[in-house]
């Protein structure tokens, strides 16, 4: 197995559940409003559910649960959410010894989730996930990885180079799932791109780093940046390509939808626990959409990821041929 480094925020998740008051309405302008609830009033609802979350822990887990040594890099205060988080970790056997505890309060999200169509409002703390400088790529000399894991760090660039620099200088490869601050700077994005291994990001991200509309066309553009690209597309699965295989495929299992919160992040780092143990670009897809099938059939984003030993169904998968086509 690998030694794998997550870095990114990690945080405490509240799920408020029920079945008709966060129903979605529309309004004349074609928006959709969450919610029937009146301002003053008392809502009662259904259910809740308390978990952890974030980039960085929600990757862990998946790490750690096939088998990895995983450890965390990332921000964490001395708060009920901080325990949480850090309990979490000791749960799932991931190394928090390089968290930093800061004078902050710990992220936290509440959840608002239509029980009945799946649909959820996030009302998100990012907290003492915030910030980034003080985090240090010279842990990386300690740890000595053999994959770095790198969700957003809130848009700080010039941390995430000294990350990827370091992994690089150390012999560690590099995969990177950036979030909307690092998308709000397409140009500099790019410009990190050849230090990343394995980029993952939605189409809708793939569309605001690189010109295009079709999957095809925008994996072309970001494969001239980077070596494997993966692009999600929601429902219809995905399109991923190594410069020498590209495989389109479909949703591991069209099942319903109960919670899509973490599903990306099930996706990639589901990709990363196994390419990192088998070095199989189409079995490591595979993985990562059953890994973000199940997550989407639980309740957090925690709650369904795999451990790699499951049994494993056919699915849609299929090659493509000529990716310029």
């Amino acid at each position: 197995m690998s030694r794998i480094v997550s870095i990114g925020p990690a945080c405490q998740e509240i799920y408020l559940i029920d079945r008709d008051d966060f129903e979605g309405l529309e309004t004349e302008g074609g928006q959709s409003i969450f919610g029937k609830m009146i301002i003053g009033t008392h809502v009662d609802i259904d259910k809740t559910f308390f978990g952890v979350g974030g980039s960085g822990a929600n990757a862990a887990v998946t790490f750690a649960r096939c088998g990895h040594e995983t450890i965390f890099i990332g921000n964490l205060a001395h708060d009920a959410a901080g325990e949480s988080v850090l309990e979490c970790f000791d749960k799932e056997n991931i190394d928090s010894s390089y968290a930093s505890i800061v004078r902050a309060a710990t992220g936290c999200s509440v959840i608002l989730l239509d029980a009945k169509s799946g649909e959820r409002t996030t009302l998100s703390f990012r907290g003492a996930s915030a910030k980034s400088d003080n985090l240090s790529a010279a842990d990386l000399d300690t740890i000595q990885p053999d994959w770095i894991y790198v969700g957003t760090l809130q848009g700080n660039m010039e941390k995430l180079l000294e990350f990827f620099e370091k992994a690089h200088a150390l012999g560690a490869k590099v995969m990177f799932n950036p979030g909307p601050a690092e998308l709000k700077h397409p140009q500099k994005l790019i410009g990190l791109l050849e230090d990343v291994d394995v980029l993952i990001v939605n189409k809708e991200e793939a569309a605001q780093i690189v010109p295009g509309v079709l999957l095809t066309e925008l994996l072309a553009h970001l494969s001239n940046y980077c070596e494997t690209v993966i692009i999600t597309d929601g429902s219809m699965g995905a399109i991923a390509t190594n410069h020498q295989d590209t495989y389109r495929l479909g949703v591991y299992e069209q099942a319903r939808v109960r919670d899509a919160t973490g599903v990306g992040d099930a996706f990639g780092s589901g990709f990363l626990a196994e390419f990192a143990r088998s070095g199989d670009f189409e079995k490591s897809l595979r993985f990562a959409s059953a890994n973000a099938s199940k997550v989407a059939q639980s309740y957090g984003a925690e709650t369904g990821i795999l451990t790699g030993e499951e049994d494993f169904h056919l699915m849609p998968f299929q090659k493509v041929e000529d990716l310029a086509g």
